[in-house]
């Protein structure tokens, strides 16, 4: 099946435009949270330069962000670019461990390849197999004792479009049955 943006952005927007007020939008270089504000009625999950990655790693983000931190550019969480030191590497991977795990999910859910990111040019040595295991076991405890309930309507919504072949509408009906008060815990 083909992974087109349009596609990713209606289930998103299907299931969180109208219950959490949430849209997700192509951005330029780099990915953003955005919440609602005087200029824009809704908050904004942005992705970077229409990429399919991009989009499914920024919506684990905000799958993971509390209530105080939807209301936060960027939730409130510091980010360093490339050239990174030793110490700040480790603390970036240990931020992004969980987003990376609901990441993976997600990408197989949609029948895609994931690439664990360590986001980091610099002159660090970094170990992208320990961080690949430490994602992979923390997207294994997901699987275990259960995804947050937008994660879980996501996957489902994934699942329901991508692997089991269902339109848009029905994929977003079955995400946001999973999202009803009784469905998971919060």
């Amino acid at each position: 099946m083909e992974h087109r943006l349009d596609d990713v952005i209606a289930l998103f927007d299907g299931l969180f435009a109208d219950t959490y007020a949430t849209r997700l939008v192509r951005g330029g270089d780099e990915p953003l949270y955005r919440p609602a504000d005087a200029d824009c009625p809704y908050h904004r999950v942005i992705f970077a330069r229409g990429f399919y990655a991009s989009a499914l790693h920024e919506i684990s983000h905000w799958c993971i962000a509390g209530a105080r931190r939807r209301q936060q550019e960027d939730y409130g969480y510091w980010y360093l670019p490339d050239g990174r030191d030793a110490e700040q590497q480790r603390a970036f991977e240990a931020v992004e461990v969980a987003p990376q795990a609901l990441e993976s999910l997600f990408a197989a859910a949609a029948g895609r390849d994931f690439h664990v990111s360590v986001d980091n040019l610099g002159e660090v040595a970094v170990d992208r197999e320990a961080f690949q295991a430490r994602v992979a076991a923390r997207a294994a405890r997901y699987l275990e004792e259960g995804l947050p309930r937008r994660a879980a309507a996501f996957r489902e919504a994934l699942t329901a479009y991508y692997r089991q072949g269902q339109s848009l509408g029905a994929a977003i009906a079955r995400g946001r049955a999973m999202l009803a008060p009784a469905a998971l815990p919060a």
